[in-house]
């Protein structure tokens, strides 16, 4: 494994995804991974990688449907440039293979236009495993304490971006 330092950081994408109620989607991961520190903080919104040559807005399309099975969307803004966050050192080498070291990721805020029976993180959209065994709709000011804590900042600077959208559709 190189030195910490000069690990890259890898492409990802990640979704706020906004009802009519101006409530975010977030839901419980399983398991949670190396990284999972407690059930308090177990929560995050959609994300994931981005694809080589893939389009981010498309990959966060995608990302979403194999999450959340959820495609009825708007777009409805994006982060200005990349958002990063190291992973600790101590799971470096079994997060991503060792290969990262930690994120960067580009943001997107979508208002979501169907009905909450759409979502389905149990059998989400391609087949895809699931990643969250429940889900909710928060407060957008309740997101950083129900997230993992060394991806509070990052989730601070997205709500300061794109909190403007959180809010009920009149």
């Amino acid at each position: 494994m190189k030195d910490y330092e000069n690990l890259p950081y890898r492409p990802c994408v990640g979704i706020m995804l906004v009802n009519a109620k101006g409530l975010v989607f977030i839901g419980r991961r399983f398991g949670g991974g190396p990284e999972h520190v407690d059930n308090t903080h177990s929560w995050q919104m959609p994300q994931g990688g981005v694809d080589e040559g893939e389009d981010t807005y498309k990959a966060a399309l995608r990302e979403l449907y194999e999450e959340t099975n959820v495609r009825s969307v708007k777009k409805l803004g994006a982060s200005k440039g990349w958002l990063k966050y190291d992973i600790p050192r101590t799971i470096v080498g079994q997060a991503w293979k060792g290969k990262y070291r930690g994120q960067k990721q580009k943001w997107y805020a979508l208002r979501f236009t169907g009905k909450d029976s759409e979502i389905d993180v149990e059998h989400p959209g391609s087949g895809h495993k699931p990643e969250f065994n429940e889900w909710r709709w928060e407060k957008v000011e309740g997101l950083t304490d129900l997230i993992i804590p060394f991806k509070q900042d990052v989730y601070g600077r997205v709500i300061e971006e794109l909190g403007k959208y959180a809010k009920p559709v009149k």
